[in-house]
């Protein structure tokens, strides 16, 4: 233990006792509003639907406190519980270059975590979705979807890993330049492929039928000039009861997806409206400005990291005995969330910024009204509460409270009328 094991410490005390405050508040504010539908919600929802909305969060959020401590269990024995630094002394030990015993300890380490999630998940999907009607995943198609993702991990992870580590090894002071520029390249070619290589591996993609909502669909992309390479529905209801929609790719290779659950539990005007609202967010450039944003998260990252693989402290003080280019990117990894959690609310100030300008967006396009009502359905539908504590929310939610979106819109409404 040395001076930054205690600042390490010190940080992910602070880190978890307010991620443990912060649960412990949404947990008692949700519990609180639960006998009453908000007065602003009256009519929209039944009590019934209020308190599901209320017992899914606030048994989310208990489960949440246990995932918890079980990543922080996980983190203290992998760093000051000795747990890489015994990994890297039983690969070492096979003999490899340091950039082959590299990549066998970051798969090692990755796939021991991954390993040590699947108990959680098995509950989330098979527990607690299942106990409020939202799963339809089986078991089968759960194990399935873990393989896929291993397989497509190694076949993706392991050149990228092996690159960015034979850049730090190979490319003196200055590595973290031509890292940083081969990690958004990468993260741009991936964006690129994912909608006709990558998500089709998970989920089955059919062109969304013709009739009322394919027509209101073309008119809202012919109107705001919007170039896609198609518009698909995915049947999310294979796996989920939750409906959504988003955009994928870029340049050419764009789409925009459609869950089948959406499209059920939607009228034409709302899916409209809801399609509006994403659009708002190509219109505003937020989907280029999030890009940036990361990449310069990105750059600071590596600049920082850097800094701290040339100094033994760093590798000694998280447990690691013998420095190394491919320990210093884990430790980084792993210890990167315990002194950046408190950017959380400024990153959500930037999103729920982001998701008014694309509300506004979308109640001048297709009007107000019915992507409120498009909201208050998938709320419902989600049973997402309309009832979270403001701290919570704060540093969790990147989309605006209901309340506050809603009102919002409203204003938008009375302020054209």
């Amino acid at each position: 233990m040395n001076e930054f094991s205690y600042l390490f410490l010190l940080f992910l005390f602070l880190t978890t006792a307010t991620q443990l405050w912060l649960s412990w508040r949404q947990q008692a504010h949700v519990a609180a509003h639960r006998p009453k539908v908000p007065e602003a919600f009256s009519g929209m929802l039944s009590l019934e639907q209020h308190h599901k909305a209320a017992d899914y969060t606030i048994t989310k959020v208990r489960f949440g406190r246990l995932e918890l401590f079980l990543g922080l269990a996980l983190l203290l024995i992998l760093t000051l519980g000795g747990g890489l630094n015994w990994a890297d002394k039983q690969l070492v030990a096979l003999g490899h270059s340091e950039l082959v015993t590299g990549t066998l300890v970051i798969v090692a380490v990755t796939l021991f975590s991954s390993i040590v999630s699947i108990p959680a998940a098995l509950y989330s999907t098979f527990v607690i979705e299942e106990r409020f009607g939202f799963n339809n995943s089986t078991m089968a198609t759960f194990w399935l979807d873990r393989l896929k993702g291993l397989v497509l991990s190694l076949l993706i992870g392991v050149p990228l890993v092996m690159a960015v580590l034979w850049v730090m090894q190979s490319l003196g002071e200055y590595w973290w330049i031509t890292a940083w520029v081969a990690l958004t390249a990468f993260s741009l070619l991936i964006t690129w492929i994912y909608p006709q290589i990558i998500a089709p591996l998970f989920n089955s993609f059919e062109p969304l039928e013709e009739g009322e909502v394919a027509e209101r669909v073309k008119s809202l992309l012919s109107r705001t000039g919007f170039q896609s390479n198609g518009v698909y529905v995915m049947d999310g209801s294979r796996r989920s009861g939750h409906g959504n929609a988003y955009f994928t790719g870029f340049g050419n290779n764009k789409r925009i997806v459609f869950f089948d659950t959406l499209l059920k539990q939607l009228s034409a005007e709302q899916i409209e409206a809801v399609l509006a609202h994403e659009l708002g967010h190509f219109k505003k450039r937020h989907i280029i400005k999030g890009f940036i944003l990361s990449a310069a998260m990105s750059l600071a990252g590596f600049a920082i990291l850097a800094w701290l693989m040339k100094n033994a402290w760093f590798y000694t003080g998280l447990g690691v005995e013998q420095s190394s280019t491919y320990m210093a990117l884990i430790l980084f990894v792993l210890i990167s969330p315990a002194f950046t959690y408190f950017l959380s609310p400024a990153l959500s100030w930037v999103s729920r910024k982001h998701e008014f300008e694309a509300d506004a967006f979308a109640a001048n396009q297709s009007g107000g009204r019915h992507l409120v009502s498009a909201l208050i359905t998938l709320y419902r539908e989600n049973a997402s509460t309309l009832t979270p504590d403001a701290l919570h929310s704060l540093f969790y939610d990147s989309h605006p409270p209901a309340s506050i979106r809603i009102r919002h819109l409203e204003e938008i409404d009375h302020g054209a009328a």
